[in-house]
């Protein structure tokens, strides 16, 4: 599994946008159990940070050392280094196994088999992951020129898999339809500049050119933006939710 996020784990947890209640209510409504969760991938904790207000114990891996360190501590989360692929963790233990925004990074075939190792019969996968960001008509042409060609052949080829919103992801599971959920947040201009710059091709792109076109894109979309003004924007929730059957 490649880590691209250890280098500035700290602007990864200050920037990336977070999960809604909603998503987190309806996770709740699949799942009667709630002692144990596991989140996997879980970065900076994000996600289980939340899912610990419900659930007894939450054990969250991930493989970077400095995302962990700038994740958010509770008393019954339990995190740890740990490969999503391979894990110590003991056989059928788990009623919800989360990854959210990660799991294109992983071994589709390994992974599952730990899931289904992991999971208690009947537990619930949910694979979540969100889409381009929306902010109006003439800001998000700007935007999408600058991911799909500026930055376009940077990014890494795992990263097809959120362009077409996990749907072409191997899933051996039970499937659930889920509800549509967005990301809403109320953002300025620098932190949307600041979300920016933690985007896995930008830093290929700063290594292999020794600038950042980001200050070209601010230049503009400041015209657009308004000054001072605080903007609406929206990611897009895409979910694979299934049943899953231990082995």
């Amino acid at each position: 599994m490649k880590d691209l996020f250890s280098e500035s784990s700290d602007l990864y947890a200050r920037h990336r946008p977070q999960y809604p209640a909603a998503l987190f209510a309806y996770l709740n409504t699949l799942v009667q159990d709630k002692d144990k969760a596991w989140d996997c991938g879980t970065g900076n904790g994000q996600v289980a940070a939340v899912l610990a207000e419900t659930f007894t114990t939450v054990y969250a891996t991930d493989i970077s050392t400095a995302q962990i360190a700038a994740a958010a501590h509770k008393e019954n989360l339990q995190y740890s280094i740990q490969a999503a692929e391979h894990t110590h963790f003991p056989d059928h233990c788990f009623a919800l196994i989360t990854v959210a925004q990660a799991i294109h990074w992983f071994d589709f075939e390994q992974f599952y088999a730990e899931v289904k190792r992991t999971a208690k019969a009947n537990a619930i996968l949910a694979v979540i992951g969100y889409g381009d960001i929306r902010i109006s008509e003439t800001i998000d042409p700007l935007m999408q020129d600058f991911h799909a060609n500026t930055l376009g052949a940077y990014w890494d080829w795992e990263r097809k898999y959120i362009d077409e919103r996990y749907e072409t992801i191997p899933f051996p599971f039970e499937a659930i339809a889920p509800p549509d959920f967005t990301i809403t947040i109320d953002w300025t201009l620098e932190q949307l500049i600041a979300y920016i710059n933690t985007w896995s091709a930008l830093k290929h792109f700063i290594k292999a050119n020794k600038y950042n076109p980001v200050d070209t894109l601010q230049q503009q979309i400041e015209p657009l933006w308004g000054k001072n003004l605080v903007r609406t924007v929206h990611f897009p929730l895409f979910l694979r939710i299934g049943k899953i059957n231990p082995e």
